[in-house]
């Protein structure tokens, strides 16, 4: 697992996971069957590639709970994530988010032996 913030609008999350601050190039490819599908990429991409910097502040803070990452599945999912929900908490396409107060309260009891149980 790896996070991503927006600098510009949050300071560094306190975590025992590796931090990486957002930049405006960052993207992540959502193209089925390239080699840089569900990897970071930078924008301008060769493919299709979702904008991890966005106008709204969803990815303010940005979590990759490494889904279909090892061992990636072409067309198994892309760019899911562990993010900041919106105002009104409509439906992600697939993602987990919720506010960001309760982000930075999770994030610091988060290390290297934090995982995700997907079953």
């Amino acid at each position: 697992m790896k996070v991503f913030y927006r600098p510009d609008r949050v300071q560094r999350p306190r975590t025992g996971l590796p931090v990486r601050p957002l930049r405006v190039t960052d993207g992540w490819g959502d193209q089925p069957f390239h080699p840089l599908y569900n990897r970071p990429v930078n924008h301008p991409a060769p493919i299709s590639a979702e904008k991890l910097w966005r106008a709204d502040h969803l990815y303010d803070i940005i979590v990759v709970i490494n889904f279909n990452v090892m061992p990636r599945q072409q067309g198994l999912g892309s760019a899911i994530f562990f993010h900041i929900a919106r105002p009104d908490f409509a439906p992600t396409l697939g993602c987990i988010a919720i506010p960001e107060p309760f982000m930075q309260r999770i994030l610091p009891l988060c290390g290297p032996r934090t995982f995700l149980a997907t079953k």
